[in-house]
């Protein structure tokens, strides 16, 4: 075997090993992307959820005035284009911040506090998914090779998060969480 034999194949195993590379780096960026797009939806979902319940919540004991706000900011957060869906979302959980959990009948407020639950839960993990696929496609080697193709910029989702609320009716406290318990166990370094 001559020299300029090795050297050739030597060059050929690193271009199938570099193409290789470059493939798995495009098929994590695409599930990345599926990741991203399914956040979307439960993230969607969770909020359509909400809105559902802020008009059964305004249609309950709401004094008229205020369930006319509530079903309007309703309504517009669950109509509002993807561009303006946030700044309508945050007018949603401010009017729900208004509501009086304690008038509300019991499985209504249930019903109320596990769909903000939900929102809070799915805007999470579209939130991350949003990152984790923001710092692969920062990465030199993508963008180099334009590894994302025709796939749109995904972008985080920021709402203003609701209270959570106990069963009081009132917002959760936020004691701090005690100390942990002393370990019975002493480790000794040696001088």
């Amino acid at each position: 075997m001559t020299p300029l034999l090795i050297v050739l194949a030597a060059l050929a195993v690193l271009i199938v090993l570099g193409g290789l590379w470059l493939l798995a780096t495009a098929n994590r960026l695409d599930r990345l992307h599926v990741r991203t797009d399914a956040g979307w939806a439960a993230l969607d979902a969770a909020l359509a959820r909400r809105a559902v319940v802020a008009r059964a919540v305004a249609a309950s004991a709401l004094p008229e005035r205020e369930a006319a706000r509530l079903r309007a900011a309703a309504e517009r957060a669950e109509g509002a284009p993807r561009a303006e869906r946030e700044f309508a979302e945050n007018t949603l959980t401010r009017a729900l911040t208004g509501v009086d959990r304690a008038k509300l009948a019991g499985p209504l407020a249930d019903e109320l506090a596990d769909a903000e639950s939900r929102v809070v839960i799915a805007r999470r993990v579209h939130n991350d998914a949003v990152r984790d696929t923001l710092a692969l496609r920062r990465r030199r080697k993508v963008r180099y090779f334009k590894l994302a193709g025709t796939a749109a910029q995904p972008e985080y989702f920021e709402i203003v998060e609701p209270e959570l609320v106990v069963d009081g009716g009132g917002p959760a406290a936020t004691e701090p969480s005690p100390a942990p318990p002393a370990s019975d166990r002493t480790v000794r370094a040696d001088d």
